[in-house]
């Protein structure tokens, strides 16, 4: 996965002593490098209408051309289709995850994510997701 340099900053910033030791070993594994961002002028336009971390993640899976993006806000994700990109958010991840069997459960990363990152969850989809991992 290729992170930016907003993206970069905010992952190195992260309170959590336990999720930045899991960062910074992603990062020492390859499974998270930086980019920088080569279509400037798109991360521009993106910037009118998203904060900078999401216009920075769409332009970089665009000079990427990445397989999918991950991206959570509404506004996001609707410009990264509009922009032909295949996303996801976390709650897509956790799905991923529990289907190939790296999580036992996605309840209790949604309760996490929920207390623990503030994360605000849509019961509906929060319903739909647990209906999908067949919890």
């Amino acid at each position: 996965m290729g992170t930016g340099c907003c993206l970069a900053e905010e992952l190195a910033a992260h309170p959590s002593p336990v999720a930045l030791a899991a960062i910074q070993t992603a990062i020492r594994d390859g499974w998270i490098r930086k980019a920088t961002v080569q279509s400037s002028i798109l991360q521009s336009l993106l910037l009118a209408s998203l904060h900078k971390g999401e216009a920075e993640a769409i332009a970089l899976a665009v000079d990427l051309k990445a397989d999918t993006v991950i991206i959570d806000e509404q506004e996001g994700r609707k410009l990264a289709t509009q922009a032909g990109l295949a996303v996801t958010g976390v709650l897509g991840i956790l799905l991923r995850a529990k289907l190939a069997g790296q999580i036992s459960a996605v309840k209790p990363e949604i309760r996490a994510l929920r207390d623990i990152a503030r994360f605000f969850i849509a019961p509906s989809l929060e319903a739909r997701v647990l209906s999908l991992a067949g919890e």
